[in-house]
């Protein structure tokens, strides 16, 4: 395995979340029936950034966010041998109608969007539903899915190369690890 190549430094991925949240403004006006979904387990933390950013740019005390778990509507959720803990599903309010964003860290296949669209309906009928990621990974795709926003597209050999988000306080980066 070769060593990890910095792909997004911190202030790379700051400039991103916010040129996303404006993104979000320029589309969704006031927020008012519209709803960001981080997807467990790795899409919360980008969906929270998110989140704030746009509560920020409209002088927003809340809007309607909630964290979804798509564990068991995953394809290969039974394929395990240890048994496979949900996440915690945090949800507060109708999706019926609303117009929700999914965010999650790396669109790769697009099997783990697929469950959350099929989780989703668990919840209710949204009027819409649109894809937001970090990082899409394109020409990698089992289904037919793409990102309405994203903050950068990196072109990767399959499963010879890992996009790896990293999220820690002020040190936030995304690497690109080669198996080669």
């Amino acid at each position: 395995m070769s060593k990890p190549k910095l792909f997004l430094s911190h202030d790379e991925i700051e400039i991103t979340i916010k040129r996303l949240a404006h993104q979000l403004v320029e589309n969704h006006e006031d927020f008012e029936g519209s709803a960001i979904l981080g997807l467990q387990p790795r899409g919360i933390v980008l969906a929270k950034k998110i989140r704030d950013a746009v509560k920020e740019i409209l002088n927003l005390d809340k809007i309607n966010y909630g964290d979804l778990d798509s564990t068991f509507y995953r394809d290969d959720f039974r394929r395990n041998e240890k048994p496979i803990l949900p996440n915690e599903v945090n949800i507060d309010f109708d999706i019926q109608e609303k117009r929700i964003i999914l965010v999650d860290d790396v669109l790769y296949t697009g099997r783990s969007v697929n469950a959350a669209l099929s989780a989703l309906n668990a919840y209710g009928r949204p009027e819409n539903v649109e894809l937001m990621v970090l990082i899409d990974r394109k020409y990698n795709r089992e289904l037919p899915i793409a990102p309405d926003y994203f903050g950068k597209a990196v072109d990767t050999r399959g499963d010879n190369e890992k996009v790896i988000v990293e999220w820690k306080e002020g040190k936030n980066k995304v690497w690109i690890s080669s198996n080669e």
